[in-house]
């Protein structure tokens, strides 16, 4: 039997690329290469993402981009990559000084033609037209007068002719002159795209832009030697427009992309290491794992690892929007780009470059700015067939004038207006940039969202459940109170056989046995009993520690003191539960794990957005419902065993219910899948965080909410984006044709409307929690 084949992800930068049909163009063309599953093409990172059949030729991949008129780059793992900012800082200089070189030659054309020399006034106000007159210029009863013609040789006549002549057109041929650098110099980029594209079979907006003013150009120098009024400097100003429009988008863009350069610049750039017993600062892709790395107070954690020696607090804010420092003791595990803030301390490097959290943040970022939203696929269509239809309605238009009134200076000015409004590149923007400058502004807040679907799913949301421990409360567990008739003893054997389980609660027990002075055991035959408890032998007693249900399946007797005790500490919001041995129940014991004090607030904000709350936990119903009377919550799912969480979820669906779940364990990924929106909590398992739609750097319940927040008013803005750039070609392009634009105006507008969509987007830059 073959072997399954495995996919891989392949990575390329694209160059080349102007507006939506060329993304598309892209994407078809490698879609459509042998062993390609997928690709995704996104405008604004200028990237492709391919999903490939391991052993695919990517030199194969690179050729078929090329052969269409794009450049494409692979991009390598670890390998120094310039960031999309500096290409757009790179592209904004370079279309900075395209517009600035032709403004400077289009605007004394401008001038020129509006008020330069077409005639003058003699000393009584009569005008005198110079050069040869044309039907027009004159009235019908007009009488040319003062012109004597005695004694003029034919030779004078024709020589006078050319003398008037010369005196009308010298103008413009001053601005012949301006204007050719302009169109054919800085206006070089479109032509050369427009040829390259067309040389392989396709269009795109540089087609309409040279199409636009090549016509303009050419028309111009057969009416100069016609007499006729002359459009050189429409072409002029529609190339310094679109100039000026990039320069605009191009740095609109790079502030939208600057949200992972500011991530990537928080690493450190050097580490003082100790080798052979001294200290030895290196570059940082000089660190290994095993490395002991030497950070004094102040400094930046050079890469993830181990603390081995001191203690100090850090501000992890950078990777998980939380500005509490956060404490960490030998042992613990610390962040690269975090801040030491005081202490000297000695780390072990263990992940180093692609592995460590802040470069798994930036690919999450990156991931989420590449993929596509639905909303964009009819964006996608009509970009596709967008210049071909454009070009098509321009013929139309040079057609039905010439039909109409047969002026051919309306015509054609009407046809180039149409070829320059129409905007492509509008709707190809509208929510790529939405989506980079939102999923930006999440990371900045500790908020990553892994998919650009995310953005539209998350309006359908209905329902929020929160997951109880470690979401709404610490999930710091603490041995709050024990009844029992001999506490040491109970202390030991409870102690022991907790300190075999994982579970924070046993963790819990155990750790405060020890705090209240008992001895503990490994305890023999041990077993874990998952939504019920625990059980083993210690010093010859077998030990069951657990829920009410465990002691009744174990036939052991339950005192009525006991169960007295196990409802007090129920109704206080104390987890509570049992533990025998010797055949009947000898002590109840609770832990209490601390409501986080933002758990009400974000529950209530959750209910002024018109969402039912919800709480999963697997305590038992007194205890939850106490807990979720005192944050507001809507429904309480209690005494849920681990595996059924999921099943809880999928039930609030078939009632009709948008379930988002927010939990951090790995009982919890199940749960995370089922769920129309999974929200995993970053400070809990990576199992949890890999099932998650989601993830929230810190445990803070109020970023959830703002993660929906700041999901919706992305959506929001994508939505503006389109409307703008859909109304925006629905009207332009009819009123271009109806020759009421002027090409000049068209230019700017068309323009300024990507960089209007641009805008738009950056305003998400100022989102707050």
């Amino acid at each position: 039997m073959a072997a399954e084949s495995t996919t891989e992800t392949v990575t390329f930068d694209i160059e080349g690329m102007t507006c939506a049909s060329c993304a598309m163009r892209i994407e078809r063309v490698l879609g459509k290469q042998e062993g390609v599953e997928s690709a995704v093409v996104n405008l604004t990172g200028k990237e492709a993402k391919i999903k490939v059949l391991s052993g695919v030729d990517v030199a194969g991949l690179t050729a078929a981009v090329e052969k269409i008129g794009y450049g494409a780059t692979e991009v390598v793992e670890d390998e120094a990559r310039e960031s999309l900012a500096d290409r757009y800082d790179s592209e904004t200089r370079y279309q900075r000084r395209m517009a600035i070189g032709a403004a400077i030659l289009t605007i004394p054309a401008f001038l020129l033609m509006m008020f330069g020399p077409g005639g003058h006034e003699t000393s009584d106000g009569d005008a005198i037209i110079l050069g040869p007159v044309v039907e027009s210029q004159l009235d019908p009863g007009a009488v040319v007068e003062d012109m004597d013609m005695s004694g003029m040789e034919m030779g004078d006549m024709d020589m006078a002719g050319m003398d008037m002549n010369g005196g009308e057109t010298w103008p413009d041929l001053v601005i012949w002159l301006l204007v050719t650098p302009v169109v054919f110099v800085f206006g070089w980029q479109f032509h050369r795209a427009a040829f390259v594209r067309l040389r392989s079979g396709g269009a795109n907006m540089d087609t309409l832009i040279s199409m636009g003013t090549l016509a303009a150009y050419f028309y111009s120098i057969w009416a100069f030697f016609a007499g006729e009024p002359i459009f050189f400097e429409t072409a002029a100003w529609i190339i310094t427009f679109i100039l000026l429009g990039r320069f605009f988008e191009a740095r609109s863009k790079g502030r939208a992309s600057s949200a992972i350069t500011r991530l990537l610049e928080l690493g450190a750039k050097e580490a003082r290491v100790l080798r052979d017993g001294a200290e030895v600062t290196v570059p940082i892709d000089q660190v290994h794992p095993g490395d002991r790395m030497v950070i004094r107070p102040g400094e930046k954690v050079p890469t993830d690892g181990t603390l081995l020696e001191g203690s100090s607090s850090f501000d992890e804010s950078m990777l998980s929007g939380e500005s509490k420092p956060v404490d960490k003791a030998p042992g613990d595990e610390v962040f690269g780009a975090t801040i030491n803030q005081h202490g000297f301390i000695i780390v072990e490097a263990t992940r180093i470059g692609s592995e460590t959290a802040l470069a798994q943040i930036v690919r999450l970022v990156e991931d989420a700015q590449t993929s596509k939203a639905p909303i964009q696929r009819l964006a996608d269509r009509i970009s596709g067939i967008f210049v071909p239809v454009v070009v098509l309605i321009a013929i139309g238009t040079l057609t039905g004038w010439l039909l109409i009134d047969g002026d051919v200076p309306n015509a054609i000015q009407a046809a180039v207006a149409v070829l320059i409004i129409a905007c492509p590149c509008a709707l190809g923007l509208a929510t790529p940039t939405a989506i980079m400058v939102g999923s930006g502004r999440g990371a900045e807040l500790g908020i990553l969202f892994k998919d650009a679907e995310i953005f539209e799913r998350t309006r359908a949301v209905t329902t929020v459940v929160f997951d109880k421990t470690g979401t709404l409360t610490r999930g710091a567990m603490t041995l709050s109170r024990i009844v029992t008739e001999d506490p040491p003893l109970a202390l030991h054997l409870v102690g022991s056989v907790e300190s075999a389980s994982e579970h924070p609660i046993a963790r819990a027990v155990a750790l405060g046995a020890e705090e209240g002075g008992a001895e503990l055991v490994l305890p023999s035959n041990f077993e874990n009993l998952p939504g019920r408890g625990v059980r083993g032998t210690v010093d010859g007693h077998t030990v069951a520690v657990g829920s009410a249900k465990l002691m009744a399946e174990l036939g052991l007797l339950v005192p009525e003191r006991f169960e007295d005790a196990l409802e007090e500490m129920e109704l206080a919001g104390e987890t509570a539960f049992l533990a025998g041995w010797d055949g009947e129940v000898r002590a109840a014991i609770a832990v209490a794990d601390t409501v986080r004090e933002s758990s009400a607030s974000a529950i209530a904000a959750l209910h002024d957005k018109s969402l039912t709350t919800g709480m999963l936990t697997g305590d038992n119903r007194r205890t939850a419902e106490t807990i979720a009377g005192q944050i507001g919550i809507d429904r309480v799912m209690a005494e849920v065993l681990p595996g059924d969480k999921s099943a809880e979820i999928a039930r609030l669906q078939r009632g009709g219910e948008q379930v988002a779940f927010v939990g951090d364990g790995v009982n919890d990924a199940p749960a995370l899948v089922q769920a129309d929106l999974g929200m995993a909590v970053g400070t809990g398992t990576e199992v949890a965080i890999e099932a998650g739609d989601v993830v929230l750097m810190n445990g803070d319940p109020e970023l959830a909410v703002t993660a929906l927040s700041l999901a919706a008013r992305t959506f929001q803005v994508i939505r503006q984006n389109l409307f703008w750039a859909f109304a925006y070609n629905t009207a332009a392009i009819p009123l271009a044709a109806a020759g009421l634009l002027h090409p000049m105006i068209a230019a700017s507008a068309m323009a300024m409307s990507s960089v209007s969509v641009v805008g738009n987007s950056l305003r998400l830059r100022r989102f707050e929690r």
